[in-house]
């Protein structure tokens, strides 16, 4: 989760190929994956410990004293458990392990997000106790080989037994011993063997604990996520300073920002943090304008949806409808805004094709708002010779978050004589108020406005028709369906040669 690590990975093409970042983009699903292993081995490691515990107190060793765990033969299982170092930090990392993975599941996570993140944070603790669970000295190794090799008889100790015998050229063998004298007593195939035959220890065998190895697998990774994490703390610190909020219909407000030395890439995305709002809780937020050599502003579109972006909206804007601008001269209190970021996402792929899908769902756009800013900019310079834009959405107004870029960013298109390098398709979901985006303003996306859902399949079957023996990057932002249904056609074969590459967006 060194999500600025993996940023500057990705940012060098010189060092990884393309299929390489896109790997690197499933970090989010890597990391849930060893969180599932962890959670299973951490079961089958309590339940090996828990029948450790009873035979513990069951096979009481009164020969060698320095071996056991259990204090006296048949000592409550649970006593042992709970009153020893290893029992009792175990006890405690099982229940921040089960917290941080009950409070990750989705249902969690999209009812009460603070629920997550605070008991995530539990991690390092569950790290310092698992620095101190294996000091008990549970495991332990005999120091004492050379006077005592195992299997010897001890001394001042006459033992006899019998062992296996095997007969080989009329010559007489212990199995997995040396060779014994032939003229040795041999009873019903065995030999008996006394301390003559063997040798005696000359000590009593001596047991130490294993000295603990658990920082060798941790420290590095630690180390290293916690020198990023001091580098984010230090780089978010100063504030940025707001130019304006704008705000859109269907309660979606945009902040427009100013910061130092703040460069980022269209698709990348900034976790935005308001100690007014809640000193502990901050949110992701793709940026939606990025700054340019031209321009230092920097935006991000926030869709108000819970208690956070409400109380950030009330703080911000004093409008309850309607589109405004609001130069921050007009807030005398405005409140303080900090940002960490940008870091990257899968949608900074999308320029690094020759032909690119891009397909949103509602504020899903947001991704690809940014990628039409910088189009606006310098388009030839990019890798990029098609760009189809699919959205949808269920109110009408919605379209009005970025109709006036698409519309500049047609005409500017038409203008350069390429009227095929942008494909916009959009889509209502519900009918109510179809009349309502008609105008000479929106002339250009009206011819583009459809009613209903996109047939995918067709969509695709003509993506592939146009641009036959290439690859194709499609770019997914917005519902689980939407993107499982995507995903699956992307991997269906077709009969022109084309290649999807799927990307799915989702940051944290």
């Amino acid at each position: 989760m060194c999500r600025t690590l993996l940023a500057l990975v990705r940012r060098s093409k010189k060092i990884v190929s393309r299929k390489t970042r896109r790997l690197l983009h499933k970090y989010k699903s890597f990391h849930a994956a060893c969180g599932i292993a962890i959670c299973v081995f951490s079961a089958m490691h309590v339940g090996a410990h828990i029948i450790n515990a009873d035979n513990f107190s069951i096979n009481y060793n009164t020969e060698y004293k320095a071996l056991n765990v259990a204090r006296y033969k048949n000592e409550d299982p649970r006593k042992i458990i709970f009153t020893s170092v290893p029992g009792l930090t175990g006890v405690f990392m099982v229940l921040i392990l089960f917290l941080m993975s009950t409070a990750s599941t989705a249902s969690i996570r999209a009812s009460n997000f603070d629920i997550f993140l605070h008991t995530h944070n539990l991690f390092f603790i569950f790290y310092v106790l698992l620095l101190v669970h294996a000091s008990g000295g549970v495991l332990k190794y005999q120091t004492n080989l050379e006077e005592h090799p195992p299997g010897c008889l001890q001394l001042n100790r006459t033992v006899k037994y019998y062992a296996p015998l095997a007969e080989l050229n009329g010559e007489a063998y212990l199995l997995n011993t040396e060779k014994i004298a032939p003229n040795s007593l041999k009873t019903r195939g065995e030999l008996l063997i006394d301390n003559s035959t063997l040798g005696i220890c000359s000590k009593d065998p001596a047991f130490q604990p294993h000295f603990p190895e658990t920082w060798l697998w941790i420290s590095a990774p630690l180390c290293l996520y916690c020198a990023e994490r001091l580098y984010r703390f230090f780089r978010s610190t100063k504030p940025v300073t707001i130019t304006s909020v704008i705000h859109h219909p269907c309660n979606v407000i945009e902040i427009r920002m100013i910061k130092d030395h703040f460069k980022a890439r269209p698709g990348q995305y900034i976790i935005l943090q308001c100690p007014r709002v809640s000193a502990l809780e901050n949110h992701p937020f793709t940026l939606t304008m990025c700054p340019t050599d031209t321009k230092a502003t920097f935006a991000v579109h926030i869709k108000v949806v819970g208690d956070w972006t409400e109380r950030l909206r009330s703080l911000l804007i004093q409008c309850d409808q309607g589109t405004e601008i609001i130069p921050i001269f007009q807030h005398m209190k405005n409140p303080k805004i900090y940002i960490d970021g940008p870091f990257g996402s899968p949608s900074e792929e999308a320029m690094n094709y020759e032909v690119s899908l891009c397909i949103a769902g509602g504020i899903g756009v947001t991704p690809y708002a940014s990628i039409f800013n910088q189009l606006l900019e310098k388009w030839k310079e990019y890798k990029l010779q098609r760009l189809y834009f699919v959205w949808i959405c269920r109110d009408i107004q919605a379209f009005l978050w970025f109709a006036d870029l698409l519309c500049i960013l047609h005409k500017k298109f038409w203008q350069e004589n390429r009227p095929d390098y942008l494909n916009i398709q959009l889509y209502l979901s519900q009918t109510d108020g179809i009349q309502k985006i008609i105008g000479e303003k929106y002339q250009a996306l009206n011819s583009r406005l459809f009613v209903g859902r996109p047939r995918w399949k067709l969509l695709f079957d003509e993506v592939a028709r146009s641009n036959r023996q290439k690859s194709v990057g499609v770019f997914c932002c917005g519902p689980k369906g939407l993107s499982k249904d995507l995903h699956k056609l992307c991997n269906r074969p077709n009969a022109y040669g084309t290649r999807f590459e799927y990307n799915k967006e989702s940051f944290s």
